[in-house]
């Protein structure tokens, strides 16, 4: 997927060169292009799927507003970069790093959290099995704790952005991290399951209850994706 880019946007590998730009295009694997512009991913689910926890009036906005905006933020910034640099603005491609990583993490971020979710009626919810759980378990001792320690840092997050579970790739370990506004996770890390704390990702139903959402998805989290990514990872 990463050469489908750089064949739509050959400045992208010069782009690479600030380290700005790196997260975005790196994790940009994940996702989809057709015909080199990055493109909506379908949900595997019904709007309406994982009420009462995440309402359907929240996840349509959420789905065909707010990542659709993220969607055509990349492509408008690929574009951009493309321009500058055959032209041979070299330092105006550069500039254009934060736009790239903004909106390229939001489509990789939110791509990655569709999957981590399923209705409660299918394969939401419950607790993680096999090789996940015993990871877990080593590594922070139990479910409950993962939980807590998640919740933790969401309600830790000023402002707008993430808590991660990602392997770190280096110590073979599971960990939680949290990102701000739409940086990807990357270097060491594979994100296995991440939760969005952005507040058009709540409010609609929740509003300042932000406590209560991050109680009430776990109700629909996937662990089927968590310990398929986990197994690739």
């Amino acid at each position: 997927m990463a050469t489908t880019l750089f064949r739509a946007a050959p400045c992208a590998r010069a782009a690479l060169r600030a380290s700005s730009i790196k997260p975005a295009v790196g994790a940009l694997a994940s996702t989809s292009f057709v015909r080199g512009k990055a493109t909506l991913p379908d949900l595997p689910y019904d709007y309406g799927a994982l009420e009462p926890y995440i309402s359907g009036k929240i996840m349509e906005l959420h789905h065909k507003n707010h990542h659709q905006t993220y969607v055509n933020g990349l492509n408008g910034a690929l574009e951009q970069i493309e321009e500058a640099s055959s032209q041979g603005n070299q330092s105006k491609a550069a500039t254009l790093a934060p736009l790239l990583n903004f909106h390229g993490g939001g489509h990789i971020n939110h791509s990655l959290f569709w999957e981590n979710l399923a209705p409660a009626n299918k394969d939401g919810g419950g607790e993680p099995e096999g090789a996940l759980k015993s990871a877990i378990d080593r590594d922070f001792g139990s479910f409950k704790t993962l939980q807590t320690q998640i919740n933790t840092a969401l309600a830790g997050i000023q402002g707008s952005g993430w808590a991660w579970l990602v392997k770190d790739k280096a110590a073979g370990t599971l960990q939680v991290v949290t990102r701000a506004n739409q940086d990807p996770v990357s270097g060491p890390y594979v994100p296995l399951m991440g939760i969005d704390a952005w507040e058009h990702a709540y409010y609609l139903q929740y509003q300042n209850r932000k406590a209560e959402y991050f109680s009430a998805i776990w109700n629909v989290i996937n662990w089927k994706t968590v310990a398929s990514r986990l197994a690739k990872a």
